[in-house]
């Protein structure tokens, strides 16, 4: 059972992530381009910094998960006498998460303060290239998540 829920969690943490860039940038981004920079970027920085600080507890929470789910999977193993071969999928998932987790990392503690900067000194060419910025970095990890997602569905 416990396993279960630790699964849930981990699941549901990805979800969050991986769905809150989906929304950020095929809904978010495309909605507040009408508007004009102080209030779009405002509008970024607020969202954004809600955003940002509920994917760091969910990053937490996967990587916390995945290490006990898999140090378990290993201690099962080992208990009944066997050898513990990580299947390559999960492999595949714990590289591609680490490396998810590392650009996440850049965009909240390089280039969000970056955003929040410029928007509180009211410098919004700055802003922009602080948004743009944030924005290459989000389609990567969407992709990297993206790809995550079928490894592990598609085996």
């Amino acid at each position: 059972m416990f396993y279960s829920v630790l699964k849930l969690v981990h699941i549901l943490a990805i979800v969050l992530w991986v769905g809150g860039m989906i929304f950020a940038h095929c809904f978010l981004r495309p909605a507040v381009a009408a508007l004009e920079p102080p209030q779009r970027l405002r509008l970024m920085q607020d969202v954004l910094g809600r955003f940002l600080n509920a994917v760091l507890g969910a990053v937490l929470i996967v990587i916390v998960s995945g290490a006990w789910m898999i140090g378990g999977a290993a201690r099962q193993v080992s208990e009944s006498g066997g050898t513990f071969q990580m299947p390559h999928a999960w492999i595949g998932m714990t590289v591609l998460g680490v490396v998810m987790a590392a650009i996440f990392g850049h965009i909240r503690f390089a280039l969000y303060p970056r955003l929040r900067r410029a928007v509180q000194a009211s410098e919004w060419p700055a802003g922009g290239a602080a948004v743009a910025s944030i924005k290459t970095w989000v389609i990567i990890n969407l992709a990297l998540g993206l790809l995550t997602i079928a490894l592990i569905v598609l085996g």
